[in-house]
């Protein structure tokens, strides 16, 4: 099933309009999550909303926002009150400028979105936007509400429709210069940096999403598989690092290490079967069942789960 549509307006590039549907282009869904259990009983902690004083439970509809003054002072929201705040970008994505993709800093990016036409009617405004920022090899920045707050949004043509991203604002942004103020002036001479360029170039290759495997993920994976079959889990080694004493030396011997492993081995070890490209299936889900259907389960055969 289609995800919902995070946001619905209007996208508006001076007298042109047409209605837009905002959707999240990527997702966890797919993640093995975890609850918080009580260790006694096997059962699910639940958090109740309590009075910091009282302690008392406190229903909903009786909860309102808050900004703190002081320790003891806070200043009551509402609500509509919230919803008062006038800001056309509440319904509207105004486009108001048109900058190159390189001037934007990657660490302003945060999250991206796909753009679409809501309905039937609309499309040839949309495509006339889209088709202008194409041409123009631009990126149309806007506005947007989310979640009571407004944020910039970057709008890219991506095949027939348009993606936008999220950006931060100037504050959120941290100065590079704290963190990297305090780290020497190295002079690296012309052979390291040989040496060094020649394993980039043993290692080149093309960005190709569909090759990386969550590794972390696959070994949750393993676990749960091993605990709920009984198997004994053994902790693994954890990895080293070495300390380097001649950088020279160690380029070299990652030219040779780098070379060794690019061949193919003759006789490749057999992989258990995966449900997706770089993610290992389920031997049967582990949430809220009861005994008898768990032993129903391990009747049954292997669940693949799928990729987001």
């Amino acid at each position: 099933m289609a995800p919902r549509a995070n946001w619905k307006g209007f996208l508006r590039l001076s007298l042109v309009t047409c209605p837009v549907a905002l959707y999240p282009a990527t997702s966890e869904s797919e993640k093995v999550s975890f609850n918080q259990l009580n260790r006694k009983t096997g059962h699910r902690i639940k958090y109740a909303k309590v009075d910091a004083d009282t302690g008392e439970e406190v229903d909903n509809e009786d909860i309102v926002k808050g900004y703190k003054v002081d320790t003891n002072t806070f200043i009551e929201v509402t609500k509509e009150e919230l919803e008062n705040v006038a800001l056309e970008s509440t319904r509207t994505i105004e486009i108001d400028e048109f900058v190159d993709r390189s001037e934007i800093d990657p660490r302003y990016l945060i999250r991206p979105y796909y753009l679409v036409p809501d309905g039937k009617v609309g499309h040839d405004a949309f495509a006339v936007i889209r088709e202008t920022i194409r041409e123009m090899n631009k990126v149309a920045i806007g506005r947007v509400v989310l979640t009571n707050r407004e944020h910039i949004i970057a709008l890219e043509p991506m095949d027939k429709g348009l993606m936008g991203t999220l950006l931060r604002y100037p504050y959120e942004v941290r100065s590079a210069d704290e963190y990297f103020d305090e780290i020497q002036d190295v002079k690296v001479t012309q052979d390291m940096l040989d040496l060094a360029k020649h394993i980039v170039n043993q290692k080149a290759g093309h960005f190709e999403p569909d090759k990386f495997e969550d590794q972390y993920e696959t070994a949750l994976i393993d676990l749960i598989n091993k605990k709920r079959a009984g198997k004994p889990i053994t902790a693994k080694a954890r990895p080293r690092g070495e300390n380097v004493v001649d950088l020279m030396d160690a380029l070299r011997k990652s030219i040779g290490g780098d070379a060794a492993r690019a061949e193919p081995p003759k006789k490749p070890a057999k992989k258990a079967k995966r449900a997706t490209p770089g993610q290992k299936e389920m031997l049967m889900p582990i949430a809220g069942k009861k005994p008898a259907k768990e032993a129903a389960a391990k009747k049954s055969p292997a669940r693949q789960r799928k990729s987001a």
